[in-house]
């Protein structure tokens, strides 16, 4: 099995083939197939082949197909101040897209 080390949306990810993983929104519909160019780290289960880029591999890619396009449960964030009358509540929900990993 073949682990690597993607990123995107600003963050890095440690993928497995045929997982599912999810990330920041991506554009695209379910069902559409998407490549990862920035590749990071590509290696073999036991660590014993480790490709490593400075800072990507070049003409290495991850394949994948979008599952989902969602919106993570709401997070209540409340601001409060105490003595002035001061109460503010809202909430917010994170869009993101459920991917499947096809190919390293």
């Amino acid at each position: 099995m073949t682990i690597a080390v993607i990123k995107t949306g600003g963050k890095q990810y440690k993928i497995l083939e045929g997982k599912a993983f999810k990330f920041e929104k991506l554009l695209g519909a379910v069902g559409d197939k998407i490549d990862f160019d920035k590749v990071l780290l590509i290696a073999d289960e036991g660590g014993s082949n480790v490709q490593l880029g400075t800072p990507y591999l070049e003409g290495r890619k991850v394949e994948a197909k979008i599952v989902e396009q969602g919106r993570a449960k709401k997070v209540v964030v409340i601001k409060y101040k105490r003595k002035v009358r001061y109460r503010r509540k809202a909430g917010h929900r994170q869009p993101f897209t459920k991917v499947e990993i096809v190919k390293i």
